[in-house]
């Protein structure tokens, strides 16, 4: 027990930036998604926001392949 709790105390300043990062940029993409001027591939802004904000990365997916513009 005492090893783990000395390996997440190792671990975990490299995982919070991370997991901060990942909710920010999270946030954004649904954001962008709400816009009403946005236009998303596919015309289905539903399965986008699904994508965005249930897959973890799914921002990923979104800036790279649902946008439409």
């Amino acid at each position: 027990m005492v090893e783990l709790v000395e390996a997440l105390k190792e671990i975990l300043p490299l995982i919070i930036p991370i997991l901060i990062i990942d909710v920010v940029f999270k946030v954004y993409a649904i954001v962008d998604i709400y816009k009403i001027d946005r236009k998303v591939k596919g015309g289905n802004k539903i399965v986008w926001l699904l994508v965005a904000g249930l897959i973890n990365y799914g921002w990923v997916i979104y800036f790279i392949f649902g946008k439409d513009e």
